[in-house]
């Protein structure tokens, strides 16, 4: 019998990829989608399970049997509407999911964070990228692994002006983000990511692991 994947966040850039990524996976029977509305698309192995994100309680069943977790969680202030409702977002979506996952014996967790997420910094953002890592591995799971690409690159459901004209930039200039100093801010294509988390989360690997923007790209490259 195949594996069963989960993904919070599947409507995003990164989770959209995910998932269309482990439905192409032999290893797995089925692919759960934890979402607001249902998908456009459908496929044999597809199941969107409709939630609502402040009763996530309420869908503990759907962590059941689940072998890994990819949570693709994630927004912006501008959209969220304050950082209140970011940290709402960022941080306690994210850790409900992963204490769930944990009651039901998920193996394999996978979160997308961000370059330079560190508690500790002045940065709102960054910060909270970095307290969701620090919360994430008191949990305790067999496998962590931690995403930490810089700009992503992609068609995103909704346009966000800023990152369109910094994607147009650093693409052009992508040859001059190389090197220690730059290597770690070099703008990355969303499928490496996803690629990335899904050759990962199909592994049993045991251990706290953070993947820098830098390593990203090459277990992309290396996942084509």
């Amino acid at each position: 019998m195949g594996m069963i994947a989960l993904v919070v966040g599947a409507t995003g850039l990164v989770g959209r990829l995910v998932t269309d990524e482990l439905m192409r996976r032999e290893e797995l029977d089925e692919v759960r989608v934890l979402v607001r509305r249902l998908p456009d698309v459908t496929h044999p192995k597809l199941k969107p399970i409709l939630v609502e994100w402040d009763r996530l309680d309420r869908y503990s069943d759907a962590f059941s049997g689940v072998h890994s977790v990819y949570c693709c969680l994630g927004t912006t202030i501008k959209k969220a509407g304050s950082q209140q409702e970011f940290r709402k977002v960022d941080v306690d979506y994210v850790i409900k999911t992963a204490e769930l996952a944990k009651r039901h014996g998920v193996r394999q967790f996978m979160a997308v964070s961000s370059a330079g997420a560190n508690p500790k910094v002045r940065n709102f953002y960054l910060r909270t990228k970095g307290e969701t890592e620090q919360r994430l591995g008191e949990i305790g799971f067999r496998g962590l692994h931690l995403f930490r690409p810089s700009l992503l690159l992609g068609d995103r459901p909704e346009q966000r002006f800023g990152e369109r004209a910094a994607s147009v930039l650093m693409t052009a200039f992508d040859f001059a983000f190389r090197g220690p100093k730059l290597a770690p801010y070099r703008a990355i294509p969303a499928v490496k990511v996803a690629k990335s988390m899904v050759n990962i989360g199909l592994t049993d690997m045991k251990g706290h692991h953070i993947y820098t923007n830098e390593v990203i790209h090459v277990l992309g490259e290396a996942a084509d």
